[in-house]
């Protein structure tokens, strides 16, 4: 069994993939899809509202912090490479950093950076609309099960 301070790096590993896991599935299930029934210029703009706001530091410390963390674990992983584990946490790490962190890099990121350089109303904007929440919503399932699966991952690990 993983024991002392690998013990506490995989249960805040378990916990930031939790935490971020938590908030894309809430874009998956509910917030994407009340922004898509409305109006496309407002739900335009309620985007680009929420994309200013998302980067503060309280979702940043758990977001970045949980890819920081999902490294410094895989890095450990294969420093010490335990009896027991191993597979669990390595998945685990692999899953959050390339499914999610990197997921967001590549493909919501530079949806929102497209988005936020547009104005609401604008026939370009009303256009794109339907096609960026078809698309990141569809990168958010991924960035969602991925985390979510590195969480259970590290549960594992710990069993």
């Amino acid at each position: 069994m993983i024991e002392g301070p690998y013990f506490v790096l995989t249960v805040a590993g378990v916990l930031g993939t939790g935490l971020v896991a938590g908030v894309f599935c809430a874009f998956s299930t509910f917030v994407m899809k009340g922004l898509a029934a409305l109006p496309p210029a407002q739900g335009v703009a309620a985007m680009q509202a929420i994309n200013v706001t998302a980067p503060a530091p309280a979702f940043m410390l758990v977001f970045v912090g949980s890819a920081v963390l999902c490294a410094v674990i895989a890095v450990v992983t294969f420093v010490v490479w335990p009896d027991e584990g191993t597979v669990e946490l390595l998945l685990g790490s692999v899953l959050y950093l390339f499914g999610s962190f990197g997921v967001t890099v590549a493909a919501n990121v530079p949806r929102n950076d497209r988005l936020a350089a547009m104005e609401p109303g604008t026939p370009e904007a009303v256009a794109y609309w339907p096609t960026y929440v078809s698309e990141w919503s569809m990168w958010n399932h991924v960035r969602m099960v991925a985390s979510a699966a590195g969480a259970v991952s590290y549960v594992l690990a710990l069993a």
